[in-house]
């Protein structure tokens, strides 16, 4: 569900501005960001505006097809998608031969617009849902189902405020999946080595206890651009890692999109590069 690209210039910090419906900016300057936070940045207008422009016009990258192809070869899998978004990758997998689709938002704008697209292209057998990663229970259409791969693509997962919320969602989406499904997602992260003084700043700033004061911890950043507000964690390997296996999941494998595959100019102008992650039930 990422909206920029996370290691662009630095753009104005979200805290400058009042979240979408907040009651004052002076208010919305030391309210932690939560769930609620993210899931009104998601329906602004300019963040559904850019996710729907990405699902007609970016499409499914070089390596996430690579990546699902390399583990979810079957095009009769049952596949589920987290934060499927306006339905970018969901509509490019289909298009790949890929009928067993399911994908869900909590953003109901978003659901929205991927359930337009898939009609547009007159696709069929394709699934929307409204819910959750972080109370997946909650939504009984999903409670009897069971998926032979999950996805969460395109950083989403890091974009749940709280190691704790991060974690209910993988245990939720370790529930949704058979025994020996694949689940396969993506980060950034902050062990780049050209980010190394940026982090080390920011981590003095914790220790002082002087950063941003709406984060929840450290790794979160917040920012504002053309695009909207943006949340994301960035986490480090050793985390990721101790999330999979404190949440049920087998750790498989590891790349960066780079290492994948070499991607389209609009691909590139739209995000920077991530690390995708493997992991089985």
């Amino acid at each position: 569900m990422e909206k920029e690209k996370i290691n662009a210039e630095p753009a104005k910090d979200a805290e400058d501005s009042p979240a979408p419906g907040s009651a004052s900016s002076a208010s919305s300057a030391f309210q932690k960001i939560d769930g609620a936070t993210v899931r009104a940045d998601f329906n602004a207008i300019n963040t559904v505006l850019h996710y729907t422009r990405a699902a007609h016009f970016v499409g499914l990258w070089k390596s996430e097809l690579a990546m699902i192809t390399r583990h979810l070869p079957d095009r009769n899998a049952r596949l589920l998608e987290a934060g499927c978004g306006a339905g970018r990758v969901a509509v490019g997998l289909w298009h790949q031969g890929y009928r067993h689709l399911t994908g869900f938002d909590f953003a109901s704008e978003l659901v929205e617009q991927a359930r337009n697209l898939a009609q547009e292209q007159g696709i069929t057998g394709l699934t929307f849902l409204q819910a959750d990663a972080t109370r997946l229970a909650e939504c009984h259409l999903l409670s009897d189902m069971s998926f032979d791969g999950v996805l969460f693509l395109f950083n989403g997962l890091m974009q749940i405020p709280g190691r704790e919320n991060r974690r209910a969602a993988l245990r939720g989406l370790h529930r949704l999946c058979k025994p020996g499904g694949v689940f396969l997602f993506t980060t950034h992260d902050r062990d780049d080595p050209k980010d190394t003084k940026e982090w080390a700043k920011e981590a003095a700033l914790w220790a002082r206890g002087e950063q941003n004061p709406r984060l929840v911890e450290f790794g979160d950043r917040y920012f504002t651009d053309d695009n909207g507000n943006t949340f994301m964690h960035l986490p480090d390997r050793p985390e990721v890692l101790a999330d999979l296996a404190a949440t049920g999941w087998t750790y498989v494998e590891s790349a960066t999109r780079n290492e994948l595959a070499s991607e389209t100019p609009k691909v590139r102008n739209f995000s920077d590069n991530c690390t995708f992650w493997v992991a089985r039930r």
